[in-house]
């Protein structure tokens, strides 16, 4: 009863708990009462014990922009409201980048995609066929991604269109990977 007004509280202080006491075998249930589980023996069989979205996203080191976007929905345990969140990540970071009030395809198009010459936003010298082919492939991917998770997650009910918790690993690491892309890019005012 000490958490129902605060249940993002009591899942990060379980996901801690857990954590630990995988190791000898124990574990808080969704009760929040102590109960066995099995016991670990190894660091990677703990985290797997564990079940801990957040370790996990810990260990495959998530850039810390995704989780700045989404962290309360995965204490909530809401795999498809983060999913939704994470995404607006990288487009939040473009328009912030470069002051561009745009968004979805038309934002990447604009600052990712290289048109006559280099992006706004490069990850290279976009000065070889092959650092064309990277700029125009990550431009692509955040197409994919905003596709393929903004615009369905957007209009269908969540009912229709479950995620997760392995689909939201990939997809937090994918959206890392881009992150860091944009973390060492040229802007282009």
């Amino acid at each position: 009863m000490r958490y129902v007004q605060q249940p993002h509280t009591f899942s990060r202080r379980q996901d801690d708990l857990n954590e630990v006491l995988v190791h000898v075998g124990l574990r808080v249930n969704d009760q929040g009462q102590v109960a066995r589980g099995p016991a670990a023996a190894t660091l990677s069989e703990a985290a797997r014990h564990a079940s801990s979205l957040r370790a996990e996203l810990r260990r495959r080191s998530t850039h810390p922009e995704v989780l700045r976007y989404c962290t309360l929905e995965i204490l909530a345990k809401n795999p498809f409201h983060a999913s939704l969140e994470a995404v607006k990540s990288v487009a939040d970071r473009l328009r912030q980048l470069t002051g561009q009030g745009l968004d979805g395809a038309r934002l990447v198009d604009a600052v990712l995609m290289p048109g006559h010459g280099t992006a706004r936003v490069a990850i290279n010298a976009n000065a070889t066929g092959p650092e064309l082919d990277e700029q125009k492939g990550l431009a692509n991917l955040v197409k994919g991604l905003f596709s393929m998770y903004r615009n369905p997650a957007a209009h269908e009910p969540r009912l229709h269109r479950a995620v997760t918790d392995e689909e939201l690993l990939e997809l937090l690491t994918t959206l890392s990977m881009v992150h860091r892309r944009l973390d060492g890019a040229h802007v282009t005012p």
